[in-house]
């Protein structure tokens, strides 16, 4: 599974995106739940944000979710940290 975590905002307002592919990865049935999980606590359309927040959308498994700072669910900071952290 390809997550791509697009992350907009912020006080530079510098956009950043990561994609992460599970393919091969010991960890990938963990990272391919927290995707569903953070999928399905997401919206369809992108909710509104906080000045300087930062903004979300999470691509994965053919589906998208927008989130936003500060209301953010546990799984949706976990998975955004783990793809920016390590996705290219």
């Amino acid at each position: 599974m390809r997550i791509t975590v697009t992350r907009t905002g912020g006080f530079a307002g510098i956009p950043r995106e990561a994609t992460l592919d599970t393919a091969g990865r010991p960890d990938a049935a963990g990272l391919e739940a927290l995707a569903h999980r953070a999928l399905a606590q997401g919206s369809a359309a992108p909710p509104p944000g906080v000045p300087d927040g930062f903004a979300y959308r999470v691509t994965a498994g053919g589906r998208t979710a927008h989130f936003a700072d500060p209301r953010l669910t546990d799984a949706q900071r976990a998975l955004v940290r783990t793809v920016l952290k390590e996705g290219a």
